[in-house]
């Protein structure tokens, strides 16, 4: 609820409305969203155990995609049981401290995953370009390396954004996010000055999904480059075909958060004499967007498995 006369007050916890407008259907959306979690996490967890058990698996690749497994089990565990205790339950308050964080490990492993999409894409690159140096290139050590590199970026990247959030934000407008989770741009939105938090949000959003874009991009340039030298078709489609999962993986690990990131920070900018005119289709949007940002989440763990499995 907004405090009064609309004034700024320190909140102990916060509200999550879960999917605003949709209370009614919460508990049949929990169907859905509890089985692709049941989904995502059984997926994971047995790309984990075939790698460990079966020795021929013991490569770079797949060693990246243990990384992209563990990473997934983070990301659908740190929101979905909240989520569906929000369904099941109505659970809905959540401590400040919970929630920021739950906004550090939905943000930091976002920006860890992205920098392991990136080390495959090197992996790619050396295997097909420079492939009689690929063992000696990418050891069990360097590999490991490349993991904890991306790792640390994250949470160099995203660790300060709890911590300005504590230090610059600590009165807010009001304590009800409307949102299923503590993604930042839905706290910050609350907070009563929010300009240094959306300068540094943005800034990593672009370091994050721009640069590792135009890297990953230029890698796959270079590989086409190569496979377009091959001798004949059939060797440049067999190449190529070994490229087709991880690209897929990036495909749907990218589109969904930079669609619900771009929807969160301009598609609520409607002109204010227009709003009862397009009463309706504001709230339609809120419900796609907040539905669009817990399926970014979802769909990564669930579909790199069956990617990389098939």
């Amino acid at each position: 609820m907004l405090t009064p006369n609309n004034a700024c007050s320190v909140p102990t916890s916060f509200r999550l409305t879960g999917i605003p407008g949709l209370e009614s259907l919460h508990i049949w959306l929990s169907i859905p969203f509890g089985s692709m979690y049941l989904v995502a996490v059984l997926g994971n967890i047995t790309i984990l155990a075939v790698v460990r058990m079966e020795y021929s698996l013991h490569q770079p690749m797949y060693f990246f995609l243990c990384m992209l497994a563990v990473i997934d089990l983070v990301l659908s565990t740190s929101t979905m049981p909240k989520l569906l205790a929000i369904f099941w339950f109505g659970a809905h308050n959540i401590g400040v401290n919970a929630c920021l964080a739950q906004m550090f490990f939905i943000h930091c492993f976002a920006t860890v995953e992205s920098g392991i999409f990136l080390a495959m894409a090197f992996d790619h690159y050396v295997a097909i370009c420079d492939p009689l140096h690929h063992t000696l290139l990418l050891t069990h050590a360097v590999v490991g390396r490349l993991g904890l590199a991306a790792l640390l970026r994250g949470v160099i990247y995203i660790g300060p954004l709890p911590l300005v959030i504590c230090l610059r934000l600590p009165l807010y407008h009001t304590q009800i996010i409307a949102h299923s989770c503590c993604e930042h741009m839905a706290v910050v939105t609350l907070a009563c000055d929010t300009r240094v938090n959306n300068l540094y949000g943005m800034g990593i959003g672009f370091l994050v999904l721009i640069l590792d874009s135009l890297a990953i991009t230029a890698s796959y340039v270079m590989i086409f480059r190569a496979v377009m030298g091959l001798a004949t078709s059939e060797a440049r489609l067999k190449t190529l075909g070994t490229c087709g999962s991880h690209i897929c993986a990036i495909l749907v690990f990218y589109i969904p958060i930079a669609v619900s990131s771009l929807t969160h920070r301009f598609g609520h900018r409607v002109p204010p004499h227009i709003h009862i005119h397009i009463h309706i289709h504001i709230h339609i949007h809120i419900h796609i967007h907040i539905l669009l940002a817990n399926i970014s989440l979802l769909i990564p763990p669930i579909l790199n498995p069956i990617v990389y499995a098939v």
